[in-house]
């Protein structure tokens, strides 16, 4: 039997995704209908039982023009933590179409960092405007947040937690878990803190719920529990999750107080947002480029890198100048030239983009980088071997002429342990002067194997054939 498609509902004879997982096109036209016609019970069927994940893809589906009205018409049934699933331009049109109350009145149920992340890009004036209209301790919660850095903990973590004091027993816990109303949604552990809310440690809520309800959490808890601060970096935060197998950690004040946690639910979030802007920089795209944007921002983003890479070009094209009169005198140079600079400019790509990586994960660093710069060289050199032989003979065969071969079979050498060079030298370096080796190596890279490739080409050749 074929696998059926994965659907989180079904509204009639149409199911919400396709099999392969995209939202469908019928079910699309189904909502599109209920929000023209202003049905709101209609559409309250097809989405008000679907997750936040479902109806961010869903909102993504819709028209511009539908995505606004689809919120107004369920009202109270909408959860606005479908918001944080559809990309940024996506969700800053939106909020641009509703009324700052309307904001207000969804953001309040959220969790923290949900609210956060939402609020985080909109005017500041906007900002006030929304956040004038929450609780006050809702208000100060997401005010702290918000003044914390970009990128960092303080945003993303979530200032709903449970915390103790360390005379507590377990049974008192457990109790107080039981009869607060206010608890976060979920939660692993419970903290523990003293008067000044400084953190003593943590106990897990599996350790909590076997021992005995006499015991104090004090001889419970993990006083050496790993902490971040608000103030760390959310990369090195995933770095500290997925080294240890966290599921959740606290988060401290300058003064060690514990201010929220973060969660893994978030870190595997900031973990692929940080992939895709690596894999977009290292093709020269900018890391908040989202499908949803317009014709004018794509192209503006892009305009600079291809700039750059166009005067690199015509660095590379001007060692061909170099070699205006040997060109002319054997076409057949013009002709296996780009060969050679292409299989360099894929080989350091190659290189380059394991060296980028590795950094982005700290696995390349001071202590082992000469022996890795040395295992590139080595792969350049076999590679260079195993190639020059294949683009020797097919040239030899191509031009009938065995030198012809031996000249293209030395620059495939050259250059492909210059490009081994080049992909593991420029990113350290790169990374040496506090730069994003993925954002600004490529175009280094691919203009040093330019270079050699045509260079030791038409240098080798001018010496072997005594060209001038």
């Amino acid at each position: 039997m074929p696998n059926q498609p994965e659907t989180s509902t079904e509204a009639g004879d149409v199911v919400l995704r396709d099999e392969d997982g995209a939202i469908e096109a019928g079910f699309v036209a189904r909502v599109t209908s209920a929000i023209e016609a202003e049905d709101a019970d209609a559409l309250r069927h097809l989405v008000g039982d679907l997750h936040e994940a479902d109806v961010g893809d869903l909102i993504e589906a819709l028209d511009p023009d539908l995505r606004p009205r689809l919120i107004a018409l369920l009202g109270a049934d909408f959860d606005f933590t479908a918001l944080v699933e559809v990309d940024d331009a996506v969700r800053e049109e939106i909020l641009e179409e509703l009324a700052p109350e309307a904001v207000a009145e969804g953001v309040r149920d959220l969790d923290s960092d949900d609210a956060v992340y939402i609020l985080e890009d909109l005017p500041k004036d906007e900002q006030d405007e929304i956040l004038e209209q929450l609780p006050s301790l809702d208000r100060r919660a997401l005010e702290r947040s918000l003044q914390y850095p970009e990128n960092s903990a303080g945003r993303r973590m979530q200032s709903e937690y449970v915390a103790v004091p360390p005379s507590w027993t377990v049974g008192h816990t457990i109790d107080f878990l039981r009869d607060n109303e206010e608890l976060p949604e979920r939660f692993f552990e419970i903290h523990v803190v003293d008067a000044d809310y400084k953190l003593l440690g943590a106990v897990a809520l599996d350790t909590l719920l076997r021992t005995r309800r006499p015991t104090p959490v004090a001889e419970l808890m993990d006083a050496g529990r790993r902490r971040v601060h608000a103030t760390d970096d959310l990369e090195e935060v995933a770095r500290l999750f997925e080294r240890y197998n966290l599921i959740a950690a606290p988060v401290v004040d300058d003064g060690d107080r514990l201010v929220g946690v973060v969660t893994v639910d978030d870190v595997v979030d900031v973990i692929e947002e940080e992939a895709e802007k690596d894999i977009k920089a290292l093709g020269g795209v900018g890391g908040d480029e989202e499908l949803s944007d317009s014709v004018w921002t794509i192209a503006r983003g892009r305009f600079n890198w291809l700039l750059v890479n166009l005067a690199t070009a015509f660095l590379a094209s001007s060692v061909l100048g170099l070699f205006e009169g040997e060109l002319e005198k054997m076409v057949a140079l013009a002709v296996l030239a780009p060969i050679v600079a292409s299989q360099g400019g894929n080989a350091a790509t190659q290189t380059m983009t394991v060296a980028v990586r590795a950094l982005a994960t700290r696995e390349l660093h001071d202590g082992n980088a000469a022996r890795i710069v040395l295992r590139e060289v080595l792969v350049g050199v076999v590679n260079g071997l195993a190639f020059a032989v294949i683009t020797g003979v097919a040239a030899a065969a191509w031009f009938r002429t065995v030198d012809l071969g031996v000249v293209i079979g030395l620059a495939m050498i050259c250059n492909l342990v210059a490009a081994a060079l080049g992909g593991i030298l420029v990113p350290l370096v790169v990374e040496r002067f506090r730069l994003d080796p993925a954002v600004s190596s490529g175009v280094f890279v691919t203009t040093i194997t330019d270079v050699v490739g045509f260079f030791s080409f038409l240098g080798i050749a001018s010496l072997w054939f005594g060209l001038k």
